[in-house]
C-alpha cells in the first residue's frame, strides 16, 4: 500500500506544504506566514493542493511539522487534528533524531535547521555544510559521523534588502522579481547598484564563511573537505554565481520532516 505523508515547513516569511508519495514529493504549495489567514482559509489552500494531486485527506499515513513560529505551530497542529484527524509530529531536538546535537542548548536549535542537517546528511553523508538562504542565511555543519557541530546565522538576502530600504530615505525596496543580478558588477543606476551589492555581497559573504568553516573543520579531525549544499529561496541564484556550492536542494526541510518522521516511527 502506498504511503502518503504531509510535510509542513513553517518559516518566518513563508510556509511550504508538501505531499509525499513514499519518497517522492508529489505536490507542494507556498503560503505567506505573515498573512493573517484563518484556519478555514489555510485548509482551503491545503484542500486545493490535495484536489490537484488527486488525493483525499483520509489517505495520509502521517503528518509532520517543522516550525519556527510558535503561533503558527499551534494553528497548523489544530488544522491537522480537525481536518485530518491526526496528531502531527512536531520537529524538535527532543525527538529520537539519530544524530547528536553539539549545541549549548539543543532546544534552541531551530526545527528547520534540524531538518536541513538530517536530510543533508542522509543524502550526502559528512562532513557537510548546509547553507539555507531564507529569512536568515544559516549554516549548519555536520561531521563525518553525523554529529551536528553547530552553525552560523547571518541576515538573509531579502532581510538585508528590506533593512537597506527601511533605514535610508531614498533607496527603494527590492524583493521578488526586482531582486536579481544585472549583467555588470558596476551598477549604472541605484537599483542596479543595490542588486549587485545585495546579491553579490551575499555570494562573497557565503564564500568567505564557507572557507572559514572548512578550515575549522580540520581541527575537528575531518579527513576531507565538507560537501556544500544550498537550500532556500535564493539558493539557485547564488549557486549560479559560485562553484563553492556543489548541490542545490530546494525542498531540504520538507525532506527532513519526512525522514525524521520515518526515524521516529521506526523506533516506536
Amino acid at each position: 500500500m502506498t504511503e502518503l505523508f504531509l510535510a509542513i515547513d513553517i518559516g518566518n516569511t513563508h510556509t511550504v506544504i508538501g505531499i509525499y508519495e513514499e519518497e517522492t514529493l508529489r505536490a507542494d504549495c507556498r503560503l505567506k506566514s505573515t498573512l493573517p489567514l484563518t484556519k478555514t482559509k489555510i485548509f482551503k489552500k491545503i484542500h486545493s493542493l490535495l484536489t490537484d494531486a488527486g488525493i483525499t485527506r483520509k489517505k495520509f499515513n502521517g503528518i509532520g511539522i517543522s516550525s519556527v513560529v510558535p503561533r503558527l505551530t499551534r494553528m497548523y497542529s489544530s488544522i491537522t487534528k480537525k481536518y485530518f484527524h491526526q496528531k502531527p509530529m512536531i520537529v524538535s531536538s527532543s525527538l529520537s533524531l539519530g544524530i547528536t546535537i553539539h549545541y549549548d542548548n539543543p532546544a534552541a536549535l531551530g526545527a528547520d535547521r534540524i531538518c536541513n542537517a538530517i536530510a543533508g546528511y542522509m543524502k550526502y553523508g559528512g562532513p557537510l555544510i548546509v547553507v539555507d538562504f531564507g529569512t536568515a542565511t544559516t549554516y549548519d555543519i555536520i561531521d563525518s559521523n553525523g554529529n551536528y557541530l553547530g552553525g552560523v546565522i547571518a541576515p538573509g538576502i531579502e532581510t538585508s534588502a528590506l533593512s537597506l530600504h527601511k533605514r535610508t530615505a531614498k533607496l527603494p525596496r527590492l524583493s521578488g522579481k526586482t531582486l536579481h543580478l544585472p549583467e555588470t558588477v558596476i551598477g549604472k543606476n541605484t537599483i542596479n547598484s543595490m542588486q549587485v551589492g545585495i546579491l553579490l555581497g551575499a555570494v562573497d559573504a557565503m564564500t568567505g564563511m564557507v572557507n572559514r568553516i572548512q578550515k575549522e573543520l580540520f581541527s575537528h579531525k575531518q579527513k576531507k573537505k565538507a560537501v556544500v549544499i544550498a537550500t532556500g529561496g535564493f539558493s539557485t541564484i547564488v549557486a549560479e554565481r559560485t562553484r563553492i556550492i556543489q548541490y542545490v536542494e530546494p525542498t531540504l526541510v520538507l525532506d527532513g520532516i519526512r525522514l525524521i518522521y520515518k526515524q521516529v516511527k521506526s523506533i516506536k
